[in-house]
Order: C-alpha cells, then structure tokens, then sequence
C-alpha cells in the first residue's frame, strides 16, 4: 500500500486537478498526470485517475440537462472514442511515451494558442458525422497511450459551435466514456491491481472537493471569459506536458 506521504501528494494533486477541471470543464487526468509522474510511472498514475476521473465526469455529463440533445447529435464520435482507447492502451507498452506525451503537448499549446488569437476550428453541420468519426478516433487513441481524454475531441465538441454550458457536459459524456474504457484497456493489460483501485478510489474526495471550489469559480465568469479560461487552460497543460516530457 501506499505510504503516508504518497497519499498525501496524490490528494493534493487531485485537488488541484480537480479545481482545475471544475473551473474550464478538462484538465483533471492531464494535470493529475503531470504531478503524479513525477514520483510515479505513466501506467500507475493512469491507474489512480479512473475513480476520480469516473466520478467527476459522470457529474459533470449528467448536471445541465441537455442529455438527450447532446446524444442525438454526437453519438458516433462518442461511440468511436470509446472503441478506439484500447488499440493506444496496447501501444502504452510499445511505443516511446515521452514522445508521445510531447506531441500531446504540442498540440495542446497549437489548439490553445489558435483559439486565443481568435482563431477557431468550424465544423459545418454537413461534416459533423465523418469528422466525427476521424476526430474520435483520433481521440480514444491518444486516450489510450497517454491517458488524456482532451485532444482533439474538445476541438470536435468546440468546432461544431456548441454553447458553454452544453460544451462543458459533452466533454463530462465525452470523459465519462473514455475513463470507463480506459479502466478496460488497463485491466486488460494487467496494469490495474488491487491497490491501486483502492488508492484511486480514496483519490475521489479530494477530486470533488478541488471541483467543487473550482465550479463556484466558473459560475462568476461571463460566456466570453469561459472561454478565454479554456484556451488559457489548454495552454497551460499544453506546455506542463511539454516539460515534464522533455525533462
């Protein structure tokens, strides 16, 4: 089991990612990541986030009421994303992690910095369903070797010009989905033990309560200033993951 000290940084941690995501609707898995893999290896720090990472989202994907809208509309990228994390789950063991995480990282800083110059990707409603498809992907793949559920399905969800409040519970539908399969691909690969289910799911409190103050936060922002906190964000964890890479 864990020692007293490791419990300790892994629920400051998840308080911090969980601010984090209360605040910009993401965040949570990549920020909880980059602290954690500091001390930890990728395989063990993607094990502690699946009870967070659960509990959180399915709050955030049932809290706002626009389920069966959002359903409707973007069933084939969820359903995509979620098919695809266990193919990057197999390459986890296969293919050099530090290069991966960089190039998450760059697209990361690429999507945020474009979106902070005004710059914004548009998906016209005729290409919805195959860019769908190409996007999500995309997504449960990078899911899968990295852990991080954001890129590029939040560019596909913001791309088809979903309003705040809807935006922030696809992506709760969108993480929900991808930590279920995640947990999947990991057991399935026998790297998710006994403990580490059980340290993850003592990681929960922390998770809800950083969410919980970093919610209130979110609440006093205008739509405009959402989304500037989003861009803001995406670079942030862009360049965090940039560097933990390359150190």
């Amino acid at each position: 089991m864990f020692d007293p000290l490791s419990l300790f940084v892994i629920s400051a941690t998840f308080i911090i990612a969980g601010g984090v995501k209360g605040v910009i609707g993401l965040g949570l898995p990549t920020v909880s990541l980059g602290l954690l893999t500091a001390t930890l290896d990728l395989p063990t720090a993607m094990a502690l986030l699946i009870a967070p990472s659960l509990v959180t989202n399915l709050y955030q994907a049932t809290a706002g009421g626009h389920a069966r809208v959002i359903l409707w509309r973007i069933w084939p990228f969820l359903l995509i994303a979620t098919a695809t994390v266990w193919l990057g789950a197999i390459a986890l063991t296969r293919v050099d992690l530090d290069v991966l995480s960089a190039l998450l990282g760059l697209l990361l800083v690429a999507y945020g910095g474009l979106s902070l110059a005004g710059v914004r990707l548009r998906i016209p409603a005729r290409s919805e369903g195959w860019m769908g498809l190409v996007f999500g992907a995309a997504n449960g793949i990078l899911t899968g070797m990295t852990g991080s559920f954001a890129v590029p399905g939040v560019m596909y969800l913001q791309g088809i010009g979903l309003s705040r409040d809807i935006l922030v519970q696809s992506m709760g539908m969108l993480f929900t989905a991808s930590t279920v399969a995640l947990a999947f691909a990991l057991g399935t690969n026998a790297l998710l033990s006994t403990e580490l289910v059980i340290a993850s799911l003592l990681a929960i409190v922390p998770s809800l309560i950083g969410m919980w103050a970093g919610q209130n936060l979110r609440r006093r922002l205008s739509e405009t200033q959402f989304r500037g906190a989003l861009s803001i964000g995406i670079v942030l964890l862009g360049i965090y993951i940039l560097i933990s890479a390359t150190a």
